[in-house]
């Protein structure tokens, strides 16, 4: 390989929310959504000249901006945006934030296909919305939408907006064009918005296909937004930036002026920067990255079938965030994660961080070199054998 994902880099005593969160020193962080991985040369030394330059002074967009993310959707996932559906943000929360503020009243309803990454529960509650949960149906070791629940919650006169995570976070699933049609189908039906985040949709591994929502929606008489970014997938969480895709100027107009309500309307000019490096010159980082993170898997499945039989490992279409059952132990997610950090030094997060559908499960961050994986596993077969 051109780039080293072995070796490891020492983020302790970095303000890592990662790796200095934990008091202990011992515990072994694998739980939030960053990697372990130097981001991309290329990326570094983009934001090396920016830094060397030595002046930070209010900045516009560049003029690349726009051009770089209308290429990488067209060339990593057959899908053409115009410059003018392009609203550029500082980040994913924001961007998520602002679109529920801008169309959720207090009080209405919100639809999350749980579990669901933790955050679309605080920024509905932030915003004082009521979530109705369409909880992912659990199948053989994979997950399915439970259609007829999420038409039951949509035909519901306060539901104004259905929140998708696509490549799904925690459970890992790719959804299929038929699915994504299916909730076309009933949003447009009932007149439901469908934010789709896809932060993840560069992470998909071979043998699925990362279809955008908005490509689906364009066919429905339907009110969509898709938000991107590239920070999970070159490691660049704490240099935020994201944009939101729509067809429908109108809605970016609003959406916009929340923006400029609240006050977040100006990205990062370093960051974005590293988002036209990322996508005019990080294609071949990426590309051996979940080379690697997929053999991380295929390791983690190995060592899983033969010393952890009794745990169940959720099939893995996209991300690096495995979604291990472990309802066999008759301990809850949060007992069992608090028993691994206090007795093993191993830090997961607990299932139910993600809804009650999440009872059971531990998320497992695998994005790391190989030696760190085979510790955290060792570290998780010392609890599996006092367990069982």
């Amino acid at each position: 390989m051109k780039y080293n994902f072995d070796e490891i880099i020492s983020r302790k005593n970095t303000n890592s929310v990662k790796w200095d969160l934990a008091k202990d020193v011992e515990v072994l962080p694998m739980w939030v959504a960053d990697m372990d991985f130097k981001t991309a040369p290329e990326i570094l030394e983009t934001i090396s000249e920016k830094v060397s330059h030595g002046i930070f002074g209010y900045s516009d967009i560049p003029d690349n901006f726009h051009q770089s993310i209308i290429d990488w959707w067209k060339d990593n996932h057959d899908f053409y945006i115009e410059k003018d559906w392009l609203l550029p943000v500082p980040g994913m929360i924001v961007s998520l934030s602002a679109i529920v503020r801008t169309f959720v009243k207090p009080d209405e309803n919100i639809i999350l296909q749980t579990p669901v990454y933790n955050h679309f529960f605080t920024i509905a509650e932030n915003c004082s919305c009521n979530i109705l949960e369409n909880d992912l149906i659990y199948k053989d070791r994979s997950y399915e939408i439970d259609f007829d629940d999420l038409e039951a919650k949509a035909s519901n006169s306060k539901t104004k907006l259905l929140l998708i995570s696509s490549p799904h976070n925690p459970v890992g699933r790719v959804w299929k064009k038929e699915e994504l049609v299916k909730i076309a189908e009933i949003c447009s039906k009932h007149q439901v918005i469908v934010v789709s985040d896809e932060i993840h949709a560069d992470l998909v591994f071979e043998n699925h296909k990362h279809i955008p929502f908005a490509s689906i929606a364009a066919n429905y008489d339907l009110l969509s937004v898709t938000c991107g970014s590239p920070c999970k997938t070159f490691n660049l969480s704490g240099l935020s930036i994201s944009y939101i895709i729509s067809q429908d100027k109108n809605i970016l107009k609003q959406i916009n002026k929340t923006l400029e309500i609240q006050e977040t309307i100006y990205p990062n000019p370093i960051a974005a920067d590293a988002l036209i490096t990322a996508y005019t010159k990080g294609n071949d980082w990426l590309k051996e990255m979940k080379i690697y993170l997929w053999e991380n898997y295929q390791f983690l499945l190995k060592f899983c079938g033969e010393h952890l039989p009794e745990i169940k490992v959720i099939s893995l279409e996209a991300n690096y965030l495995v979604w291990l059952d472990c309802s066999f132990f008759n301990k809850t997610s949060d007992e069992i994660s608090k028993i691994l950090i206090e007795e093993e030094k191993l830090w997961l997060n607990s299932g139910t961080m993600y809804g009650k559908a999440g009872e059971g499960f531990l998320r497992m961050n695998i994005a790391c070199p190989r030696e760190l994986l085979v510790e955290g596993l060792k570290r998780l077969e010392k609890f599996y054998l006092k367990n069982t």
